[in-house]
């Protein structure tokens, strides 16, 4: 029997080791994976324990059938009930280990695809639509690297544009559907405070003179359109990884993130805030910088999604 310790940081077990075969097999789990046999409290790699010298180093993961959308909801609270709560504080020291492990590749690949990005953005025509089309492509491909190296897998550069290759037509209506509800959002939001703009230029003849009489419609008005945009973009924060790690369709992957993600919303927010901030001190190294730190930032949005999109089976 043994007990190891998983992407989240937590102990599971005591379990047998043909279960750990299969978290193997799944890869829940890889050779790198720290555990410790039952009687014992020494911690060792599952690869130097001999019950597992023939298993595989490294063990690549199919994304899994696309749940249909009328078993999102089942799907998610499954995922809620085997998950566990997030360390946000873990999330961000094991990324700032898996950083460390994995600097120079980590770092060419984030500024590979910030470059790649910036060329789509300003080829004419193209660079119009990329943000609305294109964003979780590129995303969805670095998101897959980062999840090859916390779970000991295979991946090279190329991987890193792996949602051109695994998943192209899904991750982009993905951002285009998401992208559509938030703008909408924003101008309904924003519809009092276009209504006062109207209102006063044409008192006013053509310049804005003073506020009219329904302005605490418009204060009102961006109040919740910045609370909504802010609730739906940390809801919606997997949908990438969702789609290109588990094979989800756009719809459902936005269903079942917005579902588990809101049993853990503030914790989902307080890795996302936090990785910005670290990211963000970056600029002070004249700006450059930031291509160093952004790594943590989408480590520890990996491990999160680890902790809540990725549970061990149940035993």
């Amino acid at each position: 029997m043994f007990t190891i310790i998983g992407g989240d940081g937590k102990e599971y077990g005591p379990v047998s080791a043909e279960q750990i075969r299969t978290w193997l097999a799944g890869g829940r789990a890889n050779l790198d994976t720290k555990a410790k046999a039952q009687g014992s409290e020494e911690w060792r790699r599952i690869g130097d324990f001999p019950d597992f010298s023939g298993s595989p180093s490294r063990v690549e993961t199919p994304p899994t059938v696309a749940v249909n959308v009328a078993d999102a909801k089942a799907y998610a609270e499954d995922l809620i009930s085997r998950g566990s709560t997030i360390d946000v504080m873990g999330c961000l020291g094991r990324s700032f280990e898996l950083w460390k492990a994995h600097f120079l590749p980590l770092v060419g690949v984030t500024l590979l695809i910030v470059v790649a990005q910036g060329v789509a953005g300003m080829i004419p025509v193209l660079g119009m639509l990329s943000g609305l089309l294109l964003n979780g492509v590129f995303y969805g491909g670095l998101y897959y690297f980062y999840l090859g190296k916390i779970r000991g897998e295979h991946r090279e550069v190329g991987d890193a544009f792996a949602g051109f290759t695994r998943a192209f037509v899904p991750l982009m209506l993905a951002t285009l559907v998401s992208s559509l509800i938030i703008i909408g959002v924003m101008m309904v939001a924003c519809a009092p405070l276009m209504l006062w703009l109207v209102k006063s230029l044409i008192e006013g003849g053509g310049q804005i003179r003073s506020m009219p009489a329904f302005s605490p419609f418009v204060v009102a008005g961006g109040l919740v359109g910045c609370v909504a945009v802010i609730y739906l973009s940390i809801s919606w924060a997997f949908t990438f990884l969702l789609v290109i790690d588990q094979g989800l369709g756009p719809w459902t992957a936005m269903q079942v993130g917005r579902r588990v993600v809101g049993r853990h919303w503030f914790a989902v927010f307080g890795v996302l805030f936090l990785g910005a901030i670290f990211a963000l001190l970056g600029i002070v190294a004249l700006f450059i910088g930031i291509i160093f730190t952004l790594p943590l930032m989408f480590g520890a949005i990996c491990y999160a999604y680890e902790s809540l999109f990725r549970p061990p089976p149940r035993i």
